[in-house]
Formats: structure tokens, C-alpha cells, sequence
């Protein structure tokens, strides 16, 4: 049954080909037949030309920093580095003494490990900016509010007493 298929196929095929002339031109020598590149168009050359093309290889580097500026990813990805890279950005000393807390609206909130610190930190406020503007793009950070270490609470526990606290027993 496959081999009368089979056969069938082969006296059709035989026939067109009779029929159309062979596929074969006035000398009878065979066509090349056009081929389309896929999309029902003919396919243009294959190779790039010898500048950077947008076909060439990319880096993912700047595929990832192109698709961040296409979508309006930049800015929040610089605030996010500030976090990041902060002890680059500040300097190990200052680092080693503050952390970035959280920053909304260019607004960055620092805190520092004593009041010492939290002082020389309020000081140094103009050139911190700078710094941060230089490492990530001015706009980023515009003004810092620079925080101490917080005081321990008195009014908790299950034996709180009103008043004054505990500015009663220490003399």
C-alpha cells in the first residue's frame, strides 16, 4: 500500500514537471529557484559592515545599562548604588562610622555610630554631596540629614513608674 503511495507520488510529480517544462530554461538547463528569507521578503546580505553595528556582540554591561535608560531605570538604580557602594563613595574612615539609612527624594538619611561622629558628619555635609554627585550623577543625593545614635527608651518594661525617669536616681 506504502509502495502504490509511493509510486502515485512519483507519476504526479512526473507529470507537473512535463507539464511546466521541466523546470528547465530555453537551453535546458535548470532554474536556481528564488528562495524568500523567512518573512515573505527576499533576505538581504548576512554580514555587518566594518563599524559597530546593533547587530554586532554586546557586552552585558552595556545591554543592562541600555535597557535601564530605555526604561527609566537610571535614577532609581543610582540610588540603590548608594547603598551599595557607599564605603567607596564616602571613604573607609567615614564608613566605618556611618550607614546609610534610607534616601526618598534626593533626601539622605544617615546614621552614625556616636555624636561625635553624627557632628563631624553635619561639618563635612557639603563635601559628602560632592562626592556622592561625583560618583553617581548629580540629582541623586541633594541633602543628607544626619542622624546620632538613638537614647535608650525608659518608659518600657512591666515596672514603669511615671515621673521623671530615671534622672531620679542618678544624683
Amino acid at each position: 500500500m506504502a509502495r502504490d503511495a509511493l509510486a502515485a507520488a512519483r507519476a504526479a510529480a512526473a507529470e507537473r514537471r512535463a507539464a511546466t517544462g521541466g523546470g528547465k530554461g530555453a537551453a535546458g538547463i535548470r532554474k536556481p529557484v528564488r528562495r524568500s528569507g523567512g518573512l515573505g521578503r527576499p533576505r538581504g546580505r548576512g554580514w555587518s559592515a566594518a563599524r559597530a553595528d546593533e547587530r554586532d556582540p554586546q557586552t552585558f554591561g552595556r545591554l543592562a545599562s541600555r535597557l535601564s535608560g530605555d526604561r527609566g531605570w537610571a535614577p532609581r538604580l543610582a540610588s540603590g548604588s548608594v547603598f551599595g557602594r557607599w564605603a567607596e563613595l564616602v571613604g573607609e574612615e567615614v564608613a566605618e562610622h556611618a550607614r546609610p539609612e534610607s534616601l526618598r527624594d534626593g533626601v539622605l538619611t544617615v546614621q552614625a555610630d556616636s555624636t561625635a561622629w553624627a557632628t563631624q558628619l553635619r561639618l563635612l555635609q557639603r563635601q559628602l554631596i560632592a562626592r556622592l554627585a561625583a560618583g553617581l550623577g548629580d540629582g541623586v543625593v541633594t541633602s543628607m540629614r544626619i542622624h546620632g545614635p538613638a537614647a535608650p527608651s525608659w518608659r518600657r518594661g512591666p515596672r514603669h513608674v511615671s515621673g521623671r525617669g530615671p534622672r531620679d536616681t542618678y544624683g
